[in-house]
């Protein structure tokens, strides 16, 4: 998916994400509905990065941080998707090599039924396994700036400008990081999955 295109949002008449926060300071089991909106993505892009079982870990703590500080969230940004991210991206950092373990473990293996399912969309399963066998090792090369902005936008289906603020860093070095691990990728990459790997686009 590009890092421009649009996602799938409550519909137009439903209340932001800044205004539950916001009567979740009164009412906090209203704070639910945020972890009802954004978990089950969220989830999805940790368990690509780390595994399920740590998803689970970094999901709950995430939600946690973001109930205890949610009365900083600004109000100004009326989407939660970068807030829980930064969060999340924080804890992710702390699994570095967890999660370089996992690709590499991918690698040797081919085996990954939540990168199967989401990455290649040729339709043949072993195709997908033997896409995510090589995605996997070319993932546990990177820079972990590199990997970080790449699979913000390309797994989190972040902006630029999302993965900018996610990261702390200007947009200008998310563009330069996004295109070194593309070039590295691409030519890792064999060419079947170059044309089908969304992390390439």
């Amino acid at each position: 998916m590009s890092p421009t295109a649009s996602r799938a949002f409550p519909p137009e008449e439903a209340e932001s994400d800044a205004s539950v926060v916001r009567r979740s300071l009164h009412e906090p089991t209203d704070f639910g509905e945020i972890f009802r909106r954004h978990a089950p993505a969220l989830h999805r892009y940790a368990a690509r990065r780390l595994g399920s079982a740590e998803a689970d870990d970094v999901v709950a703590e995430t939600f946690h941080i973001a109930f205890r500080k949610r009365h900083r969230y600004d109000p100004a940004y009326p989407d939660a998707r970068p807030w829980l991210w930064r969060i999340a991206a924080n804890l992710i950092r702390r699994h570095h090599r967890t999660e370089t373990r996992h690709y590499r473990a991918l690698a040797r293996t081919g085996v990954d039924p939540v990168m199967e399912g989401h990455a290649d969309r040729v339709g043949e399963r072993v195709d997908a396994a033997s896409v995510s066998a090589s995605l996997a090792g070319s993932l546990a090369g990177l820079s972990k700036g590199d990997r970080d902005v790449l699979l913000l936008i390309a797994w989190g289906e972040l902006t630029y400008e999302e993965t900018a603020s996610v990261l702390g860093i200007p947009v200008g070095t998310v563009r330069s990081r996004l295109h070194r691990a593309r070039r590295r990728l691409r030519a890792d990459l064999p060419a079947s999955a170059v044309d089908h790997q969304e992390v390439t686009r």
